[in-house]
């Protein structure tokens, strides 16, 4: 259904950070999510020139909610030196949750409901957390519930080591409970779907990582990220995306067996984003507010869309989502000059690179005889993506609204889109402008 845009003023994305991506289980393994998110936040208001005091709330998105910290956007809030008068808002849309944030904030902006907002995403993937079984849990619950000691030993006799087996959370979280389906299951599909071959897949790998080594080296990534200090006692920081493969070759991928599918299937680690930890954050408020207080903002946020579509192929989000944003905006994929599509897998961007170009894809999802837009390669995820940096879900949203609003600005260019697919089915499509 068409829906054209209402008249509202641009949103000013006035700066934005975010941390290094730190692979899981690595350097950042000792940061909880709400520490990690604390830090940058901290940072960004140091370099914002907004105080403190004039942010109407936070609004972080986050995924693998830590069980210490409830509303975890509060808790970041508080130890990032927010007044306790400044409330904070937790959002969760999945691998869109950074941008969810964004577009919260927006459409209070154009609502009237505030004017200034700290918005952003924080995951640490590596404290997703362990859950006992359910028979293990039911033990502990009988068990506390004993009121002999006869009674607790019949309850103990009942216990096997089986139970102790742990449910994997991390697992459990990229799993679609509608589907059934492992996030990288659904890729198969696509590359079942599409024809995609393994080959194809691992070259689009290598040229992830190639791209963003070429942009680590050129300094592009030290212009939107900062260094965490994560060993306060022996003073060890990082400053850089350490998945990044600069010595990465074809023969190293292809030794990598399948695993969503060890049989039949094509996607492995690595051809996948891979698992990390990372923060990221903006500061927005309307266009006419930035200009009154004669500030030059990192960018604009124009406009966005979401859409839904089927679980099991919801790496085609950004396809969906895209098609619904040009539909509201009446603009075309000749008007974006620079694209980034997350690199959830590999599979699923060359598979949407496929149906954004195919008439027939749109006659049949969307009862169009033309093409939603065909991409050209050369401005599509110029610095590498989720495969070579990774995708913290939480963070992720954010992450792409920096980037392409600093390769915009490197380029000289005016017009991005920023999209992502998002477990579950559904597809999140920004478009940014930076004059």
């Amino acid at each position: 259904m068409s829906r054209k845009s209402k008249k509202t003023e641009r949103i000013a994305i006035v700066t934005g950070l975010r941390t290094p991506m730190a692979k899981a289980g690595g350097k950042f393994v000792r940061l909880q999510a709400d520490q990690l998110g604390a830090i940058l936040v901290r940072e960004l208001m140091m370099r914002s020139p907004v105080a403190y005091e004039e942010i109407d709330e936070v609004i972080l998105g986050n995924v693998a909610q830590p069980i210490h910290a409830a509303n975890i956007a509060r808790v970041i809030a508080l130890r990032a030196g927010f007044p306790q008068a400044t409330p904070a808002l937790t959002v969760h849309r999945n691998c869109a949750s950074g941008m969810e944030s964004i577009t919260t904030a927006a459409s209070r902006i154009h609502a009237g409901e505030g004017s200034i907002y700290l918005c952003g995403g924080v995951e640490s993937m590596s404290n997703i957390p362990l859950v006992y079984s359910e028979k293990m849990t039911s033990l502990f619950t009988k068990l506390s519930r004993s009121k002999s000691a006869l009674d607790k030993l019949r309850t103990l006799l009942g216990f096997r080591p089986a139970y102790l087996k742990p449910i994997v959370g991390l697992m459990s979280g990229l799993t679609d409970p509608v589907s059934g389906l492992l996030m990288g299951s659904t890729a198969e599909v696509l590359a079942q779907d599409f024809g995609i071959s393994r080959e194809a897949q691992d070259r689009f790998a290598l040229e992830s990582h190639r791209k963003a080594a070429a942009a680590k080296e050129s300094g592009r990534f030290a212009k939107e990220s900062m260094a965490v200090v994560y060993d306060d006692h022996e003073g060890r920081y990082l400053d850089y995306d350490d998945g990044i493969r600069e010595d990465l070759s074809m023969e190293q991928l292809a030794r990598l067996k399948p695993f969503f599918d060890r049989k039949n299937g094509t996607v492995t680690a690595g051809n996948s984003s891979q698992i990390t930890d990372a923060a990221a954050a903006v500061v927005l408020m309307g266009e006419s507010e930035a200009k009154a207080r004669g500030l030059e903002p990192l960018g604009y946020l124009c406009d966005f869309a979401y859409a839904g579509l089927d679980p099991r192929r919801m790496g085609l989000g950004p396809v969906f989502s895209t098609h619904a944003l040009f539909e509201k905006t009446g603009l075309s994929m000749k008007d974006i000059e620079i694209i980034e599509i997350n690199e959830a897998f590999a599979a699923q961007v060359i598979a949407c690179e496929k149906a954004f170009g195919s008439k027939t894809f749109a006659k049949t999802h969307f009862g169009q005889s033309k093409a939603v837009g065909a991409i050209d390669p050369e401005i599509l995820n110029v610095n590498g993506g989720a495969v070579a940096l990774g995708h913290p879900v939480g963070m992720t949203g954010t992450r792409l609204v920096i980037t392409v609003l600093h390769e915009l600005r490197q380029r000289g260019l005016q017009r991005g889109l920023a999209s992502l697919c998002i477990g579950g089915g559904q597809g999140a499509s920004l478009l940014l402008e930076v004059q």
